[in-house]
């Protein structure tokens, strides 16, 4: 294994440790979506430095979702959010 990719299984790890209730299968799905999305390959085929790449845009995106939120804190009743961060029905 190269360093590069203990640098992305050490991304993987701290992406999902910072969405708790996300499934593995959901997050690795999540991701190649946003490999679709930021290089125009699905996860099969994106490289491993573009994958490091997406992992820490990811991250970035979700500690900014959690410092930006006010109510990040507050209990949330009735509504979940998706993967995606989409409001999802109970």
């Amino acid at each position: 294994m190269t360093e590069l990719q203990r640098e992305a299984i050490a991304a993987l790890a701290e992406v999902w440790a910072m969405s708790p209730d996300v499934r593995l299968g959901q997050l690795m799905a999540h991701i190649g979506l946003l490999g679709e999305a930021h290089v125009d390959r699905g996860l099969g085929d994106i490289d491993d430095d573009e994958l490091l790449a997406i992992l820490y845009r990811h991250r970035a995106e979700l500690m900014a979702r959690k410092q930006s939120s006010p109510s990040a804190s507050l209990p949330v009743t009735g509504v979940s959010v998706s993967v995606f961060g989409s409001p999802t029905a109970p």
